[in-house]
């Protein structure tokens, strides 16, 4: 057990029963009417979903910086989130949302539908550096096709109401979540954390370099397929549940990275643990916040996480002699 884990999960443990009380409404059983059906079926299922979208991410985020071996790496930027996100919006656009599971069917096929173009593109070369940038090219490509065809999507809105459902739920949220949504996210971001935790010693021979990796056993193509499996299942399933939720991948590895001997394999559990709960926190908040209407899950999480990728670039250019590395 890496060094921050005990500490982490020390914190969640404040943190989760904190979180089943906090809302606009604080959760007082001797005084709040049913308020044992409020825990039961708002509070609770909505918390649990918090912890397993910010662990997907969390991992996810440390995994693709260590295969990139680019601290500015993001899961969000290598189409996985952008495709399930475009499938969701063909659900509303086609008038299926209404129905609680062919929204996240459609945007767990979207997922998919971006793993399986980013594995036929960027597997054909999956070895040393050009591989490497291939697959970041070819990444940001589906992120930027998929992101026009959700614009386009939604420009073309059959109607009024259907472009404001799209937009509100790009924005990503957790409010009125229920047990199918966590019973949907939980398992397949389980699956993904796993593979990521598979391609962890993989990653962990990259450190020394390609040649040296190969010379390990490291098999570039396999590491790669886990790495797709893995970000997909755990990025994939929290977007089709929760919308886009930003930046936990890139904020929290830099958080907890000091705290390990940043081998990428020790920094995929003390991320998603530190993802748990950077999302049941800003959850909370968002909750608890007195504005009219709740304040979205994505766009808390922006507010901080720009700001940081901001002091971040700063930071680096200040320790490459006044340029970017």
């Amino acid at each position: 057990m890496t060094r921050p884990v005990p500490m982490l999960l020390l914190l969640l443990a404040i943190a989760f029963p904190l979180s089943l009380l906090a809302g606009r409404v604080w959760l007082d059983f001797g005084a709040t009417p049913n308020a044992m059906v409020i825990l039961a079926e708002l509070r609770l299922p909505r918390s649990l979903l918090a912890l397993v979208i910010g662990a997907g991410l969390g991992a996810s985020g440390a995994a693709m910086q260590g295969y990139l071996r680019n601290p500015l790496a993001d899961p969000g930027l290598f189409g996985i989130a952008p495709g399930a996100a475009l499938g969701a919006v063909a659900s509303f656009w086609f008038g299926y949302a209404a129905s609680p599971i062919l929204l996240p069917l459609f945007a767990l096929a979207g997922a998919a539908g971006a793993m399986a173009l980013l594995a036929l593109i960027a597997g054909r070369t999956a070895s040393g550096t050009q591989g490497i940038a291939l697959f970041t090219l070819a990444g940001m490509m589906i992120a930027s096709l998929a992101g026009a065809l959700t614009s386009l999507m939604i420009s073309l809105a059959p109607n009024a109401f259907a472009m404001s459902e799209i937009v509100s739920w790009l924005m990503g949220a957790l409010t009125d979540r229920g047990w199918g949504d966590v019973w949907l996210a939980a398992p397949l971001t389980l699956t993904g954390i796993a593979c990521l935790m598979v391609a962890g010693r993989g990653l962990d021979a990259l450190i020394l370099g390609d040649a040296a990796a190969r010379s390990l056993g490291m098999r570039p193509a396999m590491l790669q397929a886990w790495l797709i499996a893995g970000v997909g299942l755990a990025v994939g399933s929290g977007v089709a549940v929760a919308g886009i939720v930003g930046f936990v991948g890139l904020i929290v590895p830099h958080l907890v990275r000091p705290l390990t001997d940043r081998r990428p394999s020790q920094l995929i559990v003390p991320s998603a643990l530190a993802g748990a709960l950077l999302v049941l926190v800003a959850d909370c908040i968002c909750r608890i916040l007195p504005t009219v209407t709740e304040l979205r899950l994505g766009i808390a999480l922006s507010l901080v996480g720009a700001p940081f990728f901001l002091w971040l670039l700063l930071r680096m250019r200040r320790g490459s002699g006044g340029r970017l590395a």
